[in-house]
């Protein structure tokens, strides 16, 4: 299972775990003090409401629908640019994580946008579609920007994939559907599990997209109440209710996730034969055509729309401003939750214990609380117990890296598991401290999934709204609080300027980091 034998971890494994263990319990002790601010009879009914438990199926039915369709989407995606002769290997790696940098709210719009009379499918073609809304309008927008982080696991564990697993069962007389059924896809289970509950997280605590395709779930009941200062009990206990869903993701992932995955035969593993696509070669590049046009097309056709309409009114200098102060969080916070992450699943994997798993599920339960009740909770701790970080950057960066440090959790652990801890076992044997031999045999293995999780904060980061809402320092405009900010009010053309910039801004680091992780990957 990756553990190292009997030997404790160090203080330099313990001192993050405990940081992050208390980061992550913060929104925790804010909504319980919020969630029993009431008298026995008020607690009562607001616990055993019966839209409650509406609330609950329609968060468990939307989620499920997502991790359906980001899977038919993301495992043949992966397959395809790491298994077979597809051409432009590069080309649609770097397209399959590209919808990532497409802003949730600005997916929903332009699904909507291409419907109703006044849609681009009416006044360009005349044909005339139903307004996207509901529990399927929610799980096709969000699955369409949500795909990339199951894409990015699944790639990352098909590129450390030991080839004779596969090819030992097509010497056994095994067809190459069985083998992939009974080999590789069991030896995807970490990535699969990792990313669908990162995927599943999300869409608990998702609210720009909930609230424009009108589907009642938990976290758009939680935000109208908090944001309408209406009832802040019973939206602690709705906070508490969906925190409740996501412990139970968690246990269930964790259940499943025990086994073995290393490679544990000797010598080096060589690259895969690719398979040849053959005849289903048109069907392949079908498939690519519609998950591209989808996720990346109809976003952008949405926003050349709009900034055709903005030409005139855009102030070029304050979007380079909104640009230079995004930048200044999204960079420190993916560094920071990528340098958090890195020794507490290193801590979780090979040293397996109560405090371990304690910090792995508080990890999680945080990404699950919602962003508003998580900024909240960060408020409450700066104003009683550390003024000078109230209205900081680094108060805003810290609660960034907390948020998103079950992102970048995911692609580590899954190779983590692949490594195993024979390498350093072999480096000890030949005199290496611990510390040494973690730094030469195991993390130059890691610098790849090291990439792709900081790729994720990053990302994330830049499009995140509720959070930099709270606790920015007053004049500290991101693009996506200005993205959000006029869109809400209507205002798309002068919007498309600053979303356009996420875009372009987020593609191109894209581009880069995938350049990087991809060398000599693929």
């Amino acid at each position: 299972m990756g553990a190292s034998p009997a030997r404790r971890p160090s203080l330099f494994l313990i001192a993050p775990a405990l940081v992050v263990g208390a980061g992550m319990l913060l929104p925790l002790a804010y909504l319980v003090a919020r969630a029993f601010d009431a008298d026995a009879e008020t607690l009562a009914e607001v616990v055993f409401r019966w839209r409650n438990l509406t609330l609950l199926l329609n968060t468990l039915a939307l989620t499920a629908c997502v991790l359906v369709i980001v899977t038919a989407i993301a495992l043949p995606l992966a397959w395809l640019v790491t298994r077979s002769d597809l051409r432009f290997k590069a080309l649609h790696s770097v397209l399959g994580v590209l919808p990532l940098a497409v802003p949730g709210y600005v997916m929903a719009y332009a699904l909507i946008g291409l419907s109703g009379y006044y849609g681009f499918a009416n006044q360009l073609f005349g044909i005339r579609l139903p307004r996207p809304e509901g529990l399927w309008g929610s799980a096709l927008a969000l699955s369409l920007y949500t795909f990339p982080y199951l894409f990015l696991n699944l790639r990352a564990s098909l590129l450390g994939l030991d080839p004779s697993l596969e090819e030992s069962a097509r010497c056994l007389g095994r067809s190459p559907w069985n083998t992939f059924r009974t080999v590789t896809l069991p030896h995807l289970a970490p990535a699969l599990l990792a990313g669908w509950l990162v995927i599943g997280l999300y869409v608990l605590g998702d609210f720009g997209v909930i609230a424009l395709m009108r589907y009642e779930v938990f976290s758009y009941a939680i935000y109208t109440q908090y944001a309408a200062a209406f009832d802040r009990v019973y939206a602690a206990w709705l906070s508490l209710m969906l925190i409740a869903v996501t412990l139970s993701f968690i246990l269930i992932e964790a259940r499943l996730r025990r086994g073995r995955y290393a490679r544990i035969g000797k010598g080096t593993a060589r690259p895969p034969a690719l398979a040849p696509l053959g005849r289903f070669r048109p069907l392949a590049w079908a498939f690519l055509a519609l998950v591209y046009a989808a996720s990346l097309g109809l976003p952008l056709v949405v926003l050349a729309y709009w900034m055709a309409q903005s030409l005139a009114v855009v102030d070029m200098a304050e979007v380079l401003r909104a640009f230079e102060r995004t930048a200044l969080t999204a960079i420190p916070a993916a560094l920071l939750a990528t340098g958090l992450a890195l020794p507490v699943v290193y801590l979780t994997v090979r040293f397996p214990s109560p405090l371990a798993s304690l910090v792995d599920r508080l990890v999680y339960v945080g990404y699950a609380v919602p962003p508003l009740a998580f900024a909240l909770s960060m408020v409450f701790f700066a104003l009683n117990a550390a003024p000078f970080l109230y209205q900081t950057l680094a108060l805003l960066v810290f609660a960034y890296a907390m948020t998103f440090l079950a992102l970048a959790m995911g692609p580590l652990r899954s190779r983590l598991y692949q490594i195993g801890p024979r390498l350093e076992e072999v480096s000890r044997s030949l005199g290496c401290g611990p510390g040494r031999a973690f730094m030469r045999a195991t993390f130059p293995l890691m610098r790849r999934p090291m990439v792709a999780a900081g790729l994720l904060v990053f990302i994330s980061v830049v499009k995140e709204l509720p959070i930099t809402f709270l606790l920015s320092p007053t004049g500290h405009t991101t693009l996506s609080m200005a993205v959000f900010s006029r869109t809400s009010e209507g205002m798309m053309a002068e919007a498309a300027p600053y979303a356009l910039m996420i875009v372009v801004f987020s593609s191109f680091f894209v581009g880069l980091i995938l350049r990087y992780e991809g060398r000599g990957g693929s």
